[in-house]
């Protein structure tokens, strides 16, 4: 079951891009959205990135900090962030515990086993989630404008 709103985001370490652990709890006080997605390199993951690196200065009003999350290892992290030129950290959840904890954790997506729902959470500065949109079909971009409203923009 995915994580509602209102509940406390459960906590993670996830390695990013830079191979650099990643603790949620470290980024108490500032606003997160967490974007997991299915696949690096993948046309709609890839367009979905983008238009948050597109967003950053309207996210960054908010002083919002923006993670992508997949279970890609972090070197393939590290080659589509500097392929798209992404602004924001990826981080690795190459041992899927972060998309079985936020309930995201898709079983089978055309013949590809244990890799993320798209989803989008935003947690508030003290580690509420405000935001929960888990979509069952990849094929669908989320709900940017629920994430800025959100986040107060």
């Amino acid at each position: 079951m995915a994580v509602v709103v209102g509940s406390k985001a459960p906590e993670f370490t996830l390695t990013n891009q830079d191979r650099e652990p990643v603790t949620l709890s470290g980024l108490k006080g500032q606003p997160v959205v967490l974007a997991f997605f299915p696949a690096a390199f993948s046309s709609v993951c890839t367009k979905e990135l983008c238009t948050f690196k597109d967003s950053m200065a309207q996210l960054g009003k908010a002083n919002a900090q923006v993670f992508g999350i997949s279970v890609d290892t972090f070197f393939t992290l590290k080659a589509f962030q500097d392929q798209q030129k992404l602004t924001f950290p990826l981080l690795s959840d190459f041992n899927k515990t972060a998309i079985r904890d936020y309930g995201v954790y898709n079983e089978d997506m055309i013949g590809l086993k244990g890799i993320a729902k798209r989803a989008t959470f935003v947690i508030d500065k003290d580690g509420v989630v405000q935001h929960a949109e888990v979509l069952e079909d990849a094929r669908n971009e989320p709900d940017y404008d629920a994430v800025f409203k959100a986040l107060g923009q």
